[in-house]
């Protein structure tokens, strides 16, 4: 059993007020490092959200990300609309019902306009082309994934289209890489390719709702992957050809092409992140899996790092999920949480981050972490997404 370390803002002076990192073998001279990269290069960072469609997003059920199943078809285009305009502004798509709580786009937004940031958008796979700029990596005529339990989610040659698009533009980066994404459904492919990877990650998986469905997902991973005949033996491609989503391919290319360029890359997120990043290590020989790694970490909300899924109520569930990727893999993985909250919040939408509604989405935790790291204060961000709430009922 190997030991799974968390060094927090009182242990590590270092790390901004509330922050968290979390791994097997972490030490405070790793996280200075990390924090010594993402604190010069707050200007210059590119910021990249990817928006992606899959037909598994309308099983009844499986998704918060928009109260009904057609909402969710334009969940990631009315986010990312909230996320490059912000509150103040008229949006052409508006924003889903949820259950409870409010976009994390909003989080995102005030992060990043804070920073000064220009965030770039990558659409695939979407039923509807987005109305604001964005940057189109393969024909819209593709549209979303098919829902993976029937083991077709994508063709093969869209799969390694999009991994060898991700992988030209990363190559082409020359500043550090956060990636974002926004995928209505895509925990329960992030499942689907985990566990076709061999990883027994079902304990772990998170998900918009605040009980994650983790029967129902299951169920439709044991399908597709019984369906399409893949697992452990097959190649990347075609188990993410099979279970995956639109998202997976492209974003496992980009971070590979930009540890290529020499690029520190911070994937925002969760569970959909650590598959992404899992999916890429196992694409890559095993002699050069570990300097891959080196300098990627995960950035994630105190919400979800301190969400627990699993049988034991008592360890967060991502820091499981990461600890288990590391083990399998053999390598030094680890992940930082903002130390965003909003307890002390007048809007109802945004304590219902505390009780476990929403969580993370569109990259609110890296971003908000990376403004903390760069000297705004919680009590900053949190002010702003007040004002942002207010202003989003205007426009409501």
């Amino acid at each position: 059993m190997s030991y799974f370390k968390v060094i927090d803002s009182i242990e590590n002076s270092s790390l901004p007020y509330g922050c968290k990192a979390f791994g097997v073998g972490l030490t405070s001279l790793m996280v200075d490092n990390w924090l010594a990269i993402w604190r010069s290069a707050a200007r210059d960072i590119n910021v990249t959200l990817v928006l992606a469609g899959s037909k598994t997003a309308e099983v009844e059920g499986i998704s918060a990300a928009g109260a009904t199943a057609e909402s969710r078809r334009f969940t990631a285009i009315a986010d990312a609309e909230l996320f490059l305009k912000g509150p103040k502004r008229e949006r052409d798509w508006p924003l889903p019902p949820l259950p409870a709580g409010v976009s994390p786009a909003l989080i995102s937004y005030v992060s990043s306009n804070l920073l000064g940031l220009k965030p770039v958008v990558v659409a695939v796979g979407l039923s509807q082309m987005p109305s604001f700029p964005f940057l189109s990596v393969e024909s819209p005529e593709q549209g979303p994934a098919n829902c993976l339990s029937k083991g077709q989610a994508m063709g093969h040659a869209r799969a390694e289209g999009l991994w060898q698009k991700g992988l030209a533009i990363g190559m082409r980066l020359r500043e550090p890489l956060l990636l974002t994404e926004c995928v209505p459904g895509g925990t329960t492919t992030a499942l689907a390719v985990l566990t076709g990877l061999g990883i027994s990650a079902g304990e772990w998986i998170s998900g918009s709702h605040k009980d994650p469905p983790k029967q129902l997902k299951q169920r439709l991973v044991e399908s597709g992957l019984r369906a399409a005949g893949v697992g452990p033996y097959s190649s990347p491609m075609s188990l993410v050809a099979a279970v995956g989503d639109p998202f997976q391919p492209f974003a496992a290319g980009l971070v590979i092409g930009a540890r290529k360029s020499g690029l520190p890359v911070l994937l925002g997120g969760g569970s959909q992140m650590v598959a992404v990043l899992a999916l890429a290590i196992a694409s890559i020989d095993k002699p050069f899996r570990a300097n891959f790694v080196e300098e990627i970490a995960i950035g994630t909300t105190a919400w979800l790092a301190e969400e627990t899924t699993g049988i034991n109520q008592h360890q967060s569930s991502l820091f499981n999920l990461i600890n288990l990727i590391g083990e399998f893999f053999d390598l030094k993985i680890f992940g930082v949480s903002s130390g965003l909250r909003f307890h002390k919040s007048s809007k109802k939408v945004l304590k219902d981050y505390e009780i476990g509604f929403v969580k993370e989405g569109v990259g609110a935790g890296a971003l908000a972490l990376i403004a903390q790291i760069n000297g705004i204060s919680c009590n900053t961000l949190l002010n702003q997404c007040e004002e942002g709430v207010d202003q989003l009922n205007k426009f409501a």
